[in-house]
């Protein structure tokens, strides 16, 4: 069982930046403007961060679109005490399909989800180490549905195989999901109703006819 608090670790990391007076660079992984709104927010204060686009799992493209277009515009409209930048990465989905299709028949949450942020989280973490960043990390632990051990053990492997600091986080912690919504409501932007891929839509469309034929 896995007891490690890694909103404390944030913290610690975050106190030692303060106590050094320096701005560190931090290639931030975003799946949507929603859950990045609290994580810019938090990390703004401390960080020049350049948000990282990079989602080939979202199905349809229409949808992939629509979420660049609302991370663009959270970015152009919200405060920040430090820099924050985008970079878009390819949208490629074959890569995603590559890795899901032999695991397409397992539910959401599994190991289907894992290799998809291991996907995701690796691209995050070389070009985090190509561009010369102090730390990368992802936004996605701020969402209940996801799995923050998972999410922190593969950065911190990723970590490791190209050598550039893992920001550990758990960003639901703190109030941070309550906060994104706080933020989505303040900023009117788009709430997907499923997490991105083909899988977990046909998973949303299938509980939304249960529930109404119930």
């Amino acid at each position: 069982m896995n007891n490690r608090n890694y909103q404390k670790e944030t913290d610690r990391i975050i106190d030692e930046i303060k106590s050094s007076g320096r701005t560190p660079r931090l290639f931030l992984h975003a799946c949507c403007a929603p859950c990045a709104s609290y994580v810019l927010e938090y990390l703004t204060e401390y960080f020049d961060i350049t948000v990282f686009y990079f989602n080939p799992n979202i199905y349809p493209e229409s949808e992939y679109n629509h979420r660049v277009d609302e991370i663009k515009r959270l970015i152009a409209e919200m405060p920040a005490k430090n820099r924050i930048d985008l970079v878009e990465g390819e949208y490629n989905p074959e890569r995603f399909y590559e890795i899901a299709k032999p695991l397409e028949n397992l539910k959401e949450g599994g190991e289907r989800c894992f290799a998809c942020y291991r996907l995701r989280l690796e691209e995050t973490a070389r070009l985090a180490r190509d561009g010369g960043y102090d730390y990368f990390t992802t936004t996605l632990s701020i969402s209940p549905m996801k799995n923050a051990h998972k999410l922190n053990e593969t950065g911190e492997e990723m970590a490791e195989k190209y050598g550039v600091v893992h920001l550990p986080s758990d960003f639901k912690k703190k109030g941070g999901y309550k906060r994104s919504i706080e933020l989505s409501a303040e900023y009117g932007l788009y709430r997907q109703n499923f997490c991105g891929c083909v899988y977990s839509k046909s998973e949303r469309e299938r509980y939304e006819k249960e529930k109404q034929e119930q």
